[in-house]
């Protein structure tokens, strides 16, 4: 397979609820839309990502980024990689295992790079690799930031949602500082966007005026729409489920955005 640069890029947000497994199902469906090859690596152990895309994390015998990570020497990352229906869409999948990975990793040297080094024989094979992160900050998040060289963050349009920034802010500039001198944040996706509300428009004017997060804005914003919620509960991202959807046609427009076309 010829040598291509691999963008990997971490959706991330501290705070749950933000529309962050949902980014990444539709961003990357939307991307290999556009004929890009993306794989979707799971590493939040509710695994709503992998399930998003078709498939059963409890499935019996099916290994999961959880083994890779864990027990590397014995398992291969194509022993993991699984192809979904779409075509140039592939997933590595996520388990509730996950969970257990932080107290697993802990004593372990190099711990903070456990998933850049099981996955560094994928650079070059994928136009993106698109990382969904646990809502919290942990080691895995940690890992997920060490190995990315971009952050996509959603923030709902909630005061909650934007207070919490200045958090991932702060962690992002602390493993930038100390881990990966690479990452960068490549955009702030305003989501559940409802402009006839008073405090969709607040929490957007703040995110305009923020001198810190202004510059970082998408052009694209994410509609609240229930087709999104209606297509992830059928295992299908929303712009093969219904494309004239405000959802698809938004994730479309962010994965051109993404793409830089």
């Amino acid at each position: 397979m010829g040598e291509k640069q691999t963008r990997i890029i971490a959706i991330a947000n501290e705070k749950g609820g933000v529309g962050k497994t949902v980014t990444v199902i539709n961003l990357a469906a939307a991307l290999s839309r556009l004929g890009k090859t993306v794989l979707v690596v799971d590493m939040d152990p509710q695994a709503n990502a992998t399930r998003g895309l078709g498939f059963n994390p409890d499935e019996a015998g099916v290994l999961s980024i959880y083994d890779l990570i864990i027990d590397s020497r014995k398992v291969n990352v194509s022993d993991v990689l699984q192809s979904t229906s779409w075509a140039g869409l592939d997933l590595i999948p996520a388990h509730v295992d996950l969970s257990g990975a932080e107290v697993e990793l802990v004593d372990r040297v190099g711990r903070e790079n456990s998933l850049k080094s099981a996955l560094v024989s994928l650079n070059g094979h994928y136009d993106f690799i698109l990382v969904d992160t646990p809502p919290s900050l942990s080691l895995l998040t940690v890992n997920v930031l060490a190995y990315a060289r971009e952050t996509i963050i959603p923030c709902q349009l909630h005061p909650y949602a934007y207070r919490a920034l200045s958090e991932l802010f702060d962690t992002v500039d602390a493993v930038k500082t100390e881990i990966n001198p690479d990452l960068t944040i490549t955009g702030i996706l305003a989501t559940f966007v409802d402009l006839r509300t008073r405090v969709s428009n607040l929490i957007l004017e703040k995110l305009r005026e923020n001198e810190r997060t202004r510059n970082l804005l998408f052009k694209t914003m994410i509609r609240t729409n229930t087709t999104i919620a209606d297509s992830a509960a059928v295992g299908k991202p929303v712009v093969f489920y219904r494309s004239s959807a405000f959802g698809a046609i938004d994730y479309s427009d962010l994965a051109r955005e993404v793409a830089g076309m």
